[in-house]
């Protein structure tokens, strides 16, 4: 199984210790670039590719992602065919 295959099956599993870092990571390796939206963004980002985008907020004060915000992301790819 490669690096890829498992955070892709942990990221599915909603762990509590998801990382924004180890986000960053799965959705370059789906094809998405990130993007700061400027310096007014505060902590929104962008994560683009080629045919869609999405905003999320970045996870503060801590880098662990929120569960709802796993399942937003996740419901997200699949309706879009990235996983």
């Amino acid at each position: 199984m490669s690096t890829k295959d498992k955070l892709i099956a942990r990221f599915k599993k909603h762990p509590k210790d998801f990382t924004f870092d180890e986000l960053v990571k799965l959705l370059r390796h789906l094809g998405y670039s990130i993007n700061n939206k400027g310096k007014t963004s505060g902590s929104r980002v962008e994560f683009e590719s080629s045919d869609d985008s999405f905003v999320i907020h970045k996870p503060h004060p801590d880098n662990t992602m929120k569960e709802y915000q796993m399942k937003l992301i996740l419901k997200y790819l699949k309706h879009h065919n990235k996983l």
